[in-house]
């Protein structure tokens, strides 16, 4: 009898102690006061253990130009494009020296001071792979200062790939041929886990960046294109083991497919510090909307997050904005500056002339039309003027807050 007991005992010590390993495993992992905001069932939790939701916004136009921020409607929409219309007007050496004006002076330490101001908490940096491929180190000069703003500041960033190498969308938001290519390109699939990881290893250390944005939006709602969609996730898996060579600590944060709406691409959480994301425009902001994302948190005990919505009235972002608060969902909505626009949190004048630029713009012409082109250009003067005080108006200090997007997102008045 003794000795059955004392066998019971051994079992019960083991037990007692496989437990403990288990519990010091998960503290090694994300122990309380942790340097590193990390995944702890539905929610993110901060360096106090606290659950952390996030309220931010999108530094949209800054490292990814889109047309219709610029008001080319019916002009150029890509990067490629916007570029190409600007190498035509000023020339390729100007234009290089434009927009590097333009990306040193689009967002400073004052736009950072206003977001935080403002009480949000999160920006989301939309990036170009370009900027970070190897020897390009301008992708960091950029970043590094609006980080440690942010730290100063007491802001999360999070880093977006809105633009991976071959396409992840085919659309003009990942400056693309027009088609996903990097599903089918095993070269462009490695060049993004190269990327990722560099930036990871660049970042590792640093806790004020939230985490790891894989890919936005990717793979459109056209029918031809939903074959991509059991491709998506594995190329996620891809990214995440990248990073994680690198770096344990940061969040890894997966789109659904189809503009990051459909998150029955997945299957169950492959990382332990993983959240999941999703984007709603142009829709009623009521609860049937969000909750097949509120069902997938509950399925998997993982949490979510809204990262872009908006272009939209104030009425309907405040109601969404309360929708999300609501059900307890991390958002940032989409975008924080631009031109002559009610529907950001501060926008900016036109400049002089540029409705001659965006008259000239939506042409489009091609190089089979150059006598036609020339014929129709504002005279240089208008042009050289236009662009000078495109980079005088996007400056914080010659920008003005939108009252009514503000009070939307629930920030006091400005």
């Amino acid at each position: 009898m003794r000795k059955i007991w004392n066998i019971a005992a051994s079992l019960l010590l083991i037990l007692v102690a496989s437990v403990f390993v288990v519990v010091a495993m998960v503290g090694e992992e994300h122990p309380a006061g942790s340097r590193f905001v990390h995944a702890e069932g539905k929610f993110l939790v901060d360096t106090a253990g606290h659950k952390l939701l996030l309220r931010g916004t999108n530094l949209g136009n800054w490292l990814v130009q889109e047309g219709y921020m610029f008001h080319f409607e019916g002009g150029p929409q890509s990067v490629r494009e916007i570029e190409a219309l600007t190498n035509q007007l000023i020339g390729p050496v100007a234009a290089e020296s434009f927009w590097r004006s333009y990306r040193a002076q689009y967002i400073t330490r004052k736009d950072i001071d206003f977001i935080a101001h403002e009480g949000f908490n999160a920006i989301r940096i939309p990036f170009h792979y370009r900027f970070f491929t190897p020897g390009n180190e301008e992708g960091f000069a950029l970043v590094d200062p609006v980080v440690a703003w942010a730290k100063a500041d007491g802001l999360y960033v999070v880093l977006d790939m809105h633009a991976a190498p071959c396409g992840q969308t085919g659309a003009n938001i990942d400056d693309s041929w027009g088609y996903p290519w990097l599903y089918d390109s095993k070269e462009c699939q490695q060049q993004t886990f190269d990327i990722w990881k560099r930036i990871a290893e660049h970042y590792r250390n640093n806790p004020t960046v939230l985490g790891y944005d894989l890919l936005n939006e990717p793979i459109p709602h056209y029918p031809r294109l939903a074959q991509y969609n059991s491709k998506l996730e594995p190329v996620y898996r891809g990214i995440a083991a990248a990073i994680r060579t690198v770096d344990k600590n940061h969040v890894v944060i997966l789109g659904g497919a189809q503009w990051d709406t459909n998150f029955t691409v997945f299957s169950p959480p492959f990382d332990a510090n993983a959240m999941y994301t999703f984007h709603k425009y142009w829709m009623p902001p009521v609860q049937s909307q969000i909750q097949p994302y509120l069902d997938f948190r509950d399925k998997y005990n993982v949490p979510i997050w809204m990262s872009e919505s908006g272009e939209n009235k104030d009425d309907w972002v405040n109601e969404f904005r309360m929708l999300l608060d609501k059900n307890e969902v991390s958002w940032t909505f989409w975008p924080y500056k631009k031109m002559d626009a009610s529907s950001s949190l501060v926008s900016f004048d036109r400049p002089a002339h540029w409705d001659e630029i965006v008259a000239f713009a939506a042409h489009k012409y091609t190089m089979g039309d150059t006598e036609k082109a020339v014929a129709a250009r504002p005279s240089q003067e208008d042009i050289d003027a236009a662009f000078k005080d495109l980079l005088v108006k996007i400056r914080f200090e010659n920008a003005h807050p939108n009252p009514g997007y503000l009070k939307a997102l629930g920030a006091p008045a400005p």
